[in-house]
């Protein structure tokens, strides 16, 4: 158990702003780029705002999201970072749980922060709000597991990996963006439900998948 805290501080480390690696920051102002931008690009009829506010908020967390997958996990691959934990007897699943963890916390709750000036700047209201805060609380876990099996699956390309990572992760979000943002319009219950569902499976399945994705990199 201390060893996957010491884990744990060491990835939040490495992820949140202030380190070599960390930059939380660049989603969250991508995140409230695109909403200060949408309004000039529709224009600024009220209705059509709240009509469409809550979905344009869904698609900036997934593109906020994109922003760190090359950083994810390739820097640790490269430097032997995960030889060393399996030489300690510490399995790459677990590794990749723990950085999945570290992963969400690096983003997720600066996402669903940023999310109230973003309403105001979309022009959604406060119970149209409160659906997308609770989307995105069930929605950026599963955000933050596919980017942990793309960063995986990705780790052992060079050059272009990065660009491939984002345009693997937008297909495999759309299940996700198509409950979340339809919850808004459905009343939220069921919408959220499946979203939370979807979110909970992907979170199981990650850390299995990047961790067969890695070895399979480190052995090849």
């Amino acid at each position: 158990m201390k060893a996957l805290m010491a884990l744990l501080r060491r990835d939040l480390g490495a992820l949140l702003p202030g380190s070599s690696r960390g930059n939380s920051l660049l989603p969250l102002l991508f995140f409230l780029a695109v909403s200060m931008l949408y309004p000039f690009a529709v224009g600024p009829e009220p209705e059509l705002l709240a009509a469409t506010g809550g979905g344009v908020i869904w698609v900036a967390a997934l593109l906020a999201a994109i922003l760190p997958l090359d950083r994810l996990l390739a820097p640790d691959v490269e430097s032997g970072f995960f030889d060393q934990w399996a030489l300690r007897g510490i399995a790459e699943e677990v590794v990749v749980a723990v950085r999945l963890l570290a992963h969400w916390l690096s983003f997720g709750p600066f996402i669903i922060a940023a999310a109230f000036p973003a309403s105001a700047l979309v022009g959604i209201d406060g119970p149209t709000l409160h659906v997308v805060l609770l989307g995105l609380l069930a929605g950026t876990p599963g955000l933050a597991a596919i980017g942990i099996i793309i960063a995986a699956v990705t780790v052992g390309l060079k050059g272009g990996g990065a660009a491939l990572s984002g345009l693997l992760m937008v297909p495999l979000a759309v299940p996700l963006l198509i409950f979340g943002a339809g919850s808004l319009s459905t009343g939220g219950e069921s919408g959220l439900a499946l979203t939370a569902a979807i979110s909970l499976v992907l979170v199981a399945i990650a850390p299995f998948a990047g961790g067969a994705a890695i070895r399979a990199a480190r052995e090849g």
